[in-house]
């Protein structure tokens, strides 16, 4: 029997992205060994905050072309109080998203038996929902910017981008989710927070 090899390029950022990614490794070698069949190599990258405050870049020259050589990408989460969010978010989420088309964000959130929930009088079951959002497009474009910096008409510009090739993919994916859930509801927002200016 021969075993299926995996390349997993792993960047567990910081705070509770070191935290999770590093017992969620533990997890899967310990799968790996019980299941067998399968071997995953984990490529362990310091691409986040710490790397960006010693060395003034979220990554090493190259970085895109020696994660393509991966077959997956496992990403904790990026974010340092002492950095602003929008170095990590240009420098190195949105280039990700960006290259490899990893057009969809899923985030499942349900509250669960045993854990204490954040909204009041509510209890498991209560709420049970996947969020489903765009990664690639709208205001992750990063069309935005400024001219005539410094000066009194100095202006800031922001241009969502939508393609249809772009809408159509994302809302045919919330909507295949949508159709696998008991209710088969699907509501659609928008919410703007990565501007580029």
């Amino acid at each position: 029997m021969s075993i299926r090899q995996h390349k997993i390029a792993v960047i567990a950022g910081d705070g509770i992205g070191i935290e999770v990614t590093a017992s969620t490794l533990e997890v899967l070698r310990n799968v790996q060994k019980k299941v067998g069949g399968f071997e995953l190599d984990f490529d362990e990258l310091d691409y986040g905050s710490a790397r960006y405050k010693a060395k003034g870049s979220y990554t090493p020259e190259g970085w895109l072309d020696h994660l393509r050589k991966s077959d997956a990408i496992f990403f904790g989460a990026v974010g340092d109080p002492n950095v602003p969010d929008h170095i990590s978010l240009w420098d190195l989420i949105l280039p990700m998203r960006q290259s490899f088309q990893q057009y969809v964000n899923v985030r499942p959130s349900a509250i669960l038996p045993g854990i204490p929930p954040r909204i009041t009088n509510a209890g498991p079951g209560d709420l049970d929902w996947v969020i489903v959002r765009e990664n690639t497009e709208g205001e992750y474009a990063g069309q935005g910017g400024r001219t005539h910096v410094g000066t009194a008409w100095e202006t800031a510009t922001e241009v969502a981008v939508f393609t249809r090739r772009g809408v159509e993919r994302v809302m045919r994916f919330a909507f295949e989710i949508a159709q696998e859930r008991p209710r088969k509801l699907l509501t659609v927002v928008s919410k703007s927070n990565a501007q580029v200016s």
